[in-house]
């Protein structure tokens, strides 16, 4: 393993400072990222749209930056952005071919804030078609890989983002979240993840207007999700539910003996891999090692809460896409999405009360426990990860002995975008037999991003940092 390959993996504070004592400069990052990423990328389709050439010419103007001492928050990061978030001047495709030729007019807020720090934009991520499903899979950028295990998908639906992180092939990058879109790929890569409430991040139009959607970071630290936070929450103009800017995260580890962790390993209702139940396990224990009081509690939830989510989705902009192509341009719909389509196009207005009774009574005991306890934990996901060619519709997936859902049935995460207002992250907890990474997922009461980091850090720094060296990254 070379020094390049340790600046590709480098957390975002090693690189700040050895940028600051001029060590290394913006484009010796730039540059050892773009080769790994021209020799790696091809095993696991992580970019979709590449900026090279540009990001050399602005490695370039932040290493000058740095020489005149006026660099900023990210000055010199490199970046990378999912499909399906608008960067001025460039395409937006949300992995479909429909929309090859769907140019973005202006940044969404959360990237102009990024970008305006000094973030390096280095490419585009691969999502799963449209952005619903938990398969990165697509049209137009084909079949995304888990860097750790080829045979796997990295999660969906911004898989990309998750996959390229894992390699090393930048340093930060972004996704969205309508039902666990930034937290699966996160499990399932062995990155971090956070959903912050809805609105805490300004988002663009439609998806700030709707409230089971986020948009958020990923990194291969819990320390870089919160530098990254600290430059994009706060109130934005375009976006009407933005909300206004809270304290900064705190970015080292503290104490957190006394927190009082309430768990639940399948929500009531789900199957659970014996891998994850015991990497989960264990994550408990050491939490209660560090001090925290930790008791299993039971949510009585059902999986009325995944049809719920998808009559949401129906009627929302996933399912008003796909009826729009069913009926105008059907030839870019695969057989799974033209079943949604369909599926969409007959969800009625009682469907959508159904949703809100759904949630309110998803409240009614979750909401008790968040009184008498500071956070709830469960698995990102009941399995390491899904096959990379598994069929969300058509095909078959068994967890522990049962055939379940293939595309709801391993998922922990879409309750929490039900609960907008509850932050919820995911960081790695172990892996599986298979190599592959497995998450823990920690939700907080709402709006209380800050304890939810809190507890993020100090695990992490009690288990130790994963990608501090070649053992302890994917061999690629």
């Amino acid at each position: 393993m070379s020094d390049a390959d340790d600046l590709c993996y480098a957390p975002s504070s090693e690189l700040l400072r050895r940028f600051a004592a001029r060590e290394v400069s913006p484009r010796d990052v730039v540059e050892a990222q773009i080769a790994r990423a021209t020799r790696i990328d091809p095993q696991i389709t992580a970019f979709g749209d590449r900026c090279f050439a540009n990001a050399v010419k602005q490695a370039t103007a932040a290493t000058e930056r740095w020489m005149a001492g006026t660099a900023r928050p990210l000055e010199g990061l490199t970046l990378a952005v999912k499909d399906a978030q608008n960067v001025a001047g460039q395409r937006t495709t949300y992995g479909s071919a429909a929309f090859r030729d769907n140019v973005a007019p202006s940044h969404d807020p959360i990237i102009a804030r990024l970008i305006d720090a000094g973030a390096i934009l280095l490419a585009r991520t691969t999502t799963s078609e449209l952005c619903l499903s938990g398969v990165c899979r697509s049209s137009m950028w084909g079949t995304s890989r888990n860097p750790w295990n080829r045979d796997y998908g990295p999660g969906g639906s911004s898989g990309g983002s998750a996959a390229a992180l894992a390699a090393g092939l930048v340093t930060l990058a972004t996704g969205s979240d309508m039902g666990g879109s930034i937290r699966v790929p996160a499990s399932a890569c062995g990155v971090a993840g956070f959903k912050p409430p809805h609105g805490r991040n300004p988002d663009g139009f439609p998806a700030c207007l709707d409230p089971f959607s986020a948009c958020g970071p990923l990194a291969r630290d819990v320390a870089d999700l919160a530098l990254m936070q600290n430059v994009t929450a706060g109130r934005h103009w375009s976006d009407p539910q933005s909300l206004p800017r809270p304290e900064p995260l705190a970015m080292h580890p503290g104490r957190v003996d006394g927190l009082r962790l309430a768990y639940s390993l399948d929500l009531s209702y789900r199957r659970v891999d014996p891998d994850v139940r015991e990497a989960t396990l264990r994550a408990l224990a050491l939490l209660a090692e560090l001090g925290c009081h930790v008791e299993e509690v039971d949510l009585q939830w059902t999986d009325e809460i995944d049809r719920a989510c998808v009559h949401w989705f129906n009627v929302m902009w996933p399912g008003r896409i796909l009826i729009d192509l069913l009926e105008r341009r059907p030839e870019h719909l695969t057989p799974d999405l033209n079943a949604a389509a369909m599926t969409a196009k007959a969800t009625r207005a009682e469907d959508v009360m159904a949703v809100f009774a759904c949630i309110d009574r998803m409240n009614r005991t979750l909401g008790p426990i968040l009184e008498t306890h500071d956070l709830l934990l469960c698995p990102a996901m009941t399995v390491p990860a899904v096959p990379a060619g598994l069929d969300p519709v058509q095909g078959t997936l068994v967890i522990d002995a049962e055939a379940v859902d293939p595309e709801f049935g391993y998922s922990t995460t879409h309750p929490f975008n039900m609960l907008s207002a509850c932050p919820a992250l995911s960081l790695p907890s172990g892996r599986s037999a298979t190599g592959v990474p497995i998450g823990l997922q920690i939700v907080g009461r709402p709006y209380d991003d800050a304890t939810v980091v809190r507890l993020a850090l100090a695990y992490e720094a009690a288990r130790g940092l994963w990608y501090r060296d070649p053992v302890h990254r994917p061999a690629l």
